[in-house]
């Protein structure tokens, strides 16, 4: 999905624009997490989230994407991301990946989060799919955590990459970053899971970017689908992808696809976000 160029920081008018979508967005997520169990297939749960952001009126963005038809991107096992919603039906024990977003008023949200479905047979299965999975989050909430302090954008994919490499044998992967978000979803600048060589945008009041780590048990290097769309690790390893909309304003940072603006994940980090005014 490709970068729209344009301007990088948002008036404050604009800022609070984003906030019903960042709402809708978490909301169809909130959703789609109540319905995952095994049984139910994919594109169960993409109508699940759909239904969500039209009763909300706004539209999927991911249906603005030229050639995508579905409202989330469902990734089950070693997909990463962009996983198309079908007959595919979840299993004991697998790890799905769901990412959405919504168009309201001609602003959007975009946001992800990875489920791993309870398996009585295979405890330890599940357990090693966890830990993934809740470091690839923990990933997430550091490099919001880091946004707050810094001074400038690639701070953040340093610090994802530091607590991720202090967890133990995982994957960052590198093909595929975060972006900045507002007229469009996906928009400049980008924004990177770990650390490269500049500094990057400065971090002020009118930035708004999704952060969206994507970390595997295994190797870093990706394939994708015969239908396009769908990228899975090279070595078949497990994926998980966590992804927030964040906004720097005035008075500090806000989460904008977390219901509490982020704080329950903050606040293990020190950091309190700041409503937008």
């Amino acid at each position: 999905m490709a970068f729209r160029r344009s301007g990088i920081y948002k008036t404050a008018d604009e800022l609070r624009r984003l906030v019903a979508p960042g709402l809708l967005t978490a909301a169809s997520l909130d959703a789609v997490q109540s319905a995952v169990r095994p049984g139910v297939s994919t594109l169960e749960l993409d109508a699940v989230a759909e239904a969500v952001i039209r009763d909300g009126g706004g539209e999927p963005n991911f249906m603005l994407v030229p050639g995508y038809r579905h409202t989330v991107c469902a990734s089950v096992g070693d997909e990463v991301v962009h996983g198309i919603p079908g007959s595919r039906v979840l299993a004991a024990g697998d790890l799905v990946s769901v990412d959405s977003g919504a168009q309201l008023d001609g602003w959007n949200g975009d946001s992800a989060r990875s489920f791993v479905l309870d398996d009585a047979d295979r405890p330890d299965v599940v357990a090693e799919r966890r830990r993934l999975n809740e470091v690839t989050e923990q990933s997430l909430w550091h490099g919001i955590a880091a946004l707050a302090s810094a001074s400038h954008l690639n701070e953040v994919g340093g610090a994802i990459e530091d607590y991720i490499d202090g967890q133990g044998d995982f994957g960052i992967i590198e093909d595929y970053t975060g972006h900045g978000i507002g007229r469009s979803m996906h928009e400049d600048p980008p924004v990177f899971n770990y650390r490269v060589r500049g500094r990057g945008p400065a971090v002020r009041p009118g930035l708004v970017i999704a952060i969206e780590p994507m970390v595997t048990s295994g190797g870093i290097d990706t394939v994708t689908h015969d239908d396009g769309w769908t990228v899975s690790t090279r070595d078949g390893s497990m994926a998980a992808h966590w992804e927030h909309s964040i906004a720097v304003h005035d008075g500090g940072i806000w989460v904008l696809t977390a219901q509490d603006g982020g704080a329950a994940g903050l606040a293990p980090l020190g950091v309190t976000p700041v409503p937008i005014a």
